[in-house]
């Protein structure tokens, strides 16, 4: 990996309406990459030749898309925050919604070891495992009140979830037992979080800090170069290295394994960058705010 990152590895494709807000990004099992459009309620498709489709998600006015994923079906699952909703996306566009508990609020989500989805229902505090055929059971979060936030399956075959008003990291089996990992810094207020091979690694938007769990639970944090920089989401490239989104900096970030960092500024003002995620060719995404996704080549 060359370093420093260089600007002109980073280009910008304009996706959906003026004001869509491009949200979360998800590769799919199409070799395409997915975004939510939390502002227009709508998705966007890139393709690998850089065609950009776009596709109504037919939920209520307000339903708010935000997290996406591959689920283990085949179609991409997207969560509907303001419409206590999953829509599951077929790979044409296609959308069948499922219902989640009144007031559940869903927001993160991610494909479990078990089959199932797996959900944070910001709205309810639990976290909700859902069926394929859309049946769903919840769980107590390891403390009450900590806003379980974005969710990731673990490389032992547990989830994993960010309590950002907890400080705090939750790991919950796929029996439903759970943990708690307090963070060392107070304010951290993590959102971003994603597994490696042998870590879960998170972002704390509060703190400007990424930090990864052991999975024999030791924490470690390494303090980013600008502190108001508000990291959001994370993801592993697969080699070891994790990318972020510094949503307050307009840049991307690259931790490596032993804590050290990188970054890039993304070419236009005010990019406002949220999901992230890495695809196939191991091309880095980010959603940005500001009506693009950008695509760094590293």
């Amino acid at each position: 990996m060359p370093a420093p990152l260089s600007p002109s590895a980073v280009r910008e494709i304009p996706v959906g309406p003026p004001g869509g807000g491009p949200y979360g990004v998800a590769a799919g099992p199409d070799g395409a990459v997915w975004l939510t459009l939390v502002h227009a309620g709508r998705l966007a498709r890139v393709d690998p030749d850089g065609t950009v489709a776009e596709f109504p998600l037919g939920a209520p006015d307000g339903a708010r898309p935000c997290v996406i994923t591959a689920g283990p079906d085949g179609h991409l699952w997207v969560t509907l925050n303001g419409a206590d909703a999953l829509a599951r996306v077929g790979l044409d566009g296609t959308v069948r919604t499922v219902p989640m508990p009144e007031g559940s609020a869903p927001y993160g989500i991610a494909a479990g070891a078990d089959g199932a989805l797996w959900c944070t229902f910001m709205g309810t505090d639990r976290i909700g495992r859902v069926t394929t055929d859309g049946e769903v059971t919840t769980f107590a979060p390891p403390v009450a009140g900590g806003m379980p936030s974005l969710i990731t399956a673990g490389p032992d075959g547990a989830l994993w979830f960010t309590l950002n008003q907890a400080d705090a990291i939750g790991r919950i089996t796929t029996g439903g037992d759970t943990s708690l990992y307090p963070l060392p810094t107070s304010g951290g207020a993590p959102v971003g979080i994603c597994a490696a091979p042998d870590a879960i690694w998170f972002v704390e938007i509060g703190a400007g800090r990424v930090g990864r769990v052991a999975l024999d639970g030791e924490v470690t944090e390494f303090a980013l170069p600008d502190p108001a920089c508000r990291p959001h989401a994370i993801a592993a490239d697969g080699e070891g290295a994790c990318w972020f989104t510094e949503w307050g900096a307009g840049r991307i970030g690259r931790v490596t394994p032993d804590g050290d960092i990188t970054e890039v500024p993304l070419p236009s003002a005010a990019a406002e960058p949220h999901g992230i995620a890495v695809d196939a060719r191991g091309r880095v995404w980010a959603a940005l705010e500001n009506g693009h996704a950008a695509v760094l080549t590293p």
